[in-house]
């Protein structure tokens, strides 16, 4: 059984992944088992809130757009998975919540975590790293001169 670390991080590596990223890792997969949808693909919105400075007062930021799925795997061990992602994708909401359920059943979870999860987040550090080069190339450094006088 996986610890909830290990669900969070594998839970945002599918939300944060692209639809075509996903679909291409899924189809390498095939025949997935069947399942069905305990909440189908929906778009709703969610509220999002920051603190002043970090650490301050809570407010509300905006609302922005998630599409949120249920599925359960149709063999005997009725396993649930869940997806929620950013956006209007239905198919990426129902595909993070196929790999979530997959990823608890003990017949899928080595296969799915080796086929999917470790190359998306191999393919989202990367690209965590080409913003960073890209910001570090633009980034200004401002300094103060110190004149020679004295008083």
């Amino acid at each position: 059984m996986s610890n909830p670390q290990q669900r969070q991080s594998w839970m945002a590596t599918l939300a944060k992944s692209s639809l075509k990223a996903l679909e291409d890792r899924i189809a390498d997969l095939q025949p997935l088992p069947p399942y069905d949808f305990l909440r189908p693909p929906e778009i709703g919105l969610t509220m999002v809130r920051g603190r002043a400075g970090g650490t301050g007062e809570i407010f509300n930021l905006g609302e922005m757009t998630v599409t949120r799925c249920a599925v359960q795997l149709g063999d005997p061990a009725a396993i649930v998975g869940f997806g929620y992602v950013a956006g209007r994708s239905r198919r990426h909401a129902e595909l993070a919540a196929l790999c979530d359920a997959l990823l608890q059943h003990p017949q899928w979870r080595d296969r799915i975590q080796q086929s999917v999860i470790e190359p998306l987040q191999g393919e989202l550090r990367q690209q965590h790293a080409a913003r960073a080069r890209q910001t570090a190339a633009t980034q200004v450094n401002f300094y103060t001169l110190v004149r020679g006088e004295s008083e």
